[in-house]
């Protein structure tokens, strides 16, 4: 502590008589709030005014507390985050991925394999949705995040029937899914593969649908956040879970009918307080926490 303030720390107790009292230096200036009587003091070195307690005095107050939660050291991670690239020599493509791995770690861990939404080649989306891929870990789930678009390259059309002209596009990334769950055989044999759940938002929930159509045999469950263009399969295996936002509207044919529903033992849920463009990591907390709450209760079923 600098010798001005150590000086005005010896002042202001031996003039005030403050034995318990909470001291902040903030733009040049020493604050004291007397935690006995709610005085507070403010001075410059060798210079001392007492005020009665204020809305300043809260601010500054506040504001210590700030601080001192700012320096207090955190809560220790349930789990850990490895960001890594694979590469496809079939395919001559890098697939960044980042796994959120469980501190604790047990036998036959299930495996959540979670694709990004259309992000325009910026690179980064595999882990903007943090909110989700950390609560899984935290919970127990080894979660595989895939970065699917590469700066290189081409964009994603946006004009024509999605269904055709983003179809190599889709194709690509399920190759991807599977390139990625191939490569956790052999660095993470202790995985349990026979659980194996796919989810993803927007455009990586049609791949994720795109897959389940093409290797239903290699996963166990979907669970898909308001994809749109990709039908979801009319099937009971995998299991299908899908929730929906409150803005958009899929494509004919992509969530399955009442009929389908019942016939497949499908989950499809709406969520009226969320819109398609929060189901990232702009979600508020409560957004957060019912996402968090239908994904446990989903991968928690048998």
């Amino acid at each position: 502590m600098p010798l001005d303030v150590l000086r005005s720390v010896s002042e202001c107790t031996q003039k005030y008589d403050l034995k318990v009292f909470l001291s902040i230096r903030f733009l040049g200036w020493n604050f004291f709030v007397d935690l006995e009587t709610s005085a507070f003091l403010s001075f410059l070195p060798f210079s001392m005014k007492k005020h009665s307690l204020s809305t300043l005095t809260l601010i500054i107050a506040l504001f210590a507390a700030h601080l001192l939660l700012a320096q207090a050291p955190s809560k220790p991670q349930s789990f850990r985050l490895d960001t890594l690239q694979l590469f496809d020599s079939a395919r001559s493509r890098i697939i960044p991925v980042a796994y959120y791995s469980p501190k604790v770690q047990k036998k036959q861990q299930q495996l959540v394999i979670f694709s990004h939404g259309y992000g325009a080649n910026k690179g980064g989306d595999y882990l903007a949705y943090s909110y989700l891929t950390e609560f899984l870990a935290a919970k127990g789930f080894f979660v595989a995040s895939i970065q699917h678009e590469l700066p290189t390259d081409s964009l994603m059309p946006l004009q024509g029937i999605p269904q055709v002209v983003r179809k190599p596009f889709w194709e690509r990334d399920v190759e991807n899914i599977l390139f990625v769950m191939n490569s956790l055989r052999t660095s993470h044999p202790n995985l349990d593969f026979k659980h194996i759940t796919l989810s993803g938002h927007s455009n990586g929930g049609d791949m994720t649908a795109l897959f389940a159509q093409k290797y239903p045999e290699k996963i166990r469950k979907i669970i898909t956040l308001d994809n749109r263009r990709v039908a979801l399969p009319r099937t009971s295996k995998p299991s299908i879970y899908s929730l929906r936002s409150s803005d958009q509207a899929p494509d004919e044919g992509v969530v399955p009918t009442a009929e389908e529903l019942k016939k497949f033992t499908m989950t499809i849920i709406k969520l009226p307080n969320t819109i398609h463009n929060d189901m990232d990591d702009n979600a508020n907390a409560a957004q957060r926490k019912e996402i968090q709450d239908f994904f446990m209760k989903f991968l928690k079923e048998r």
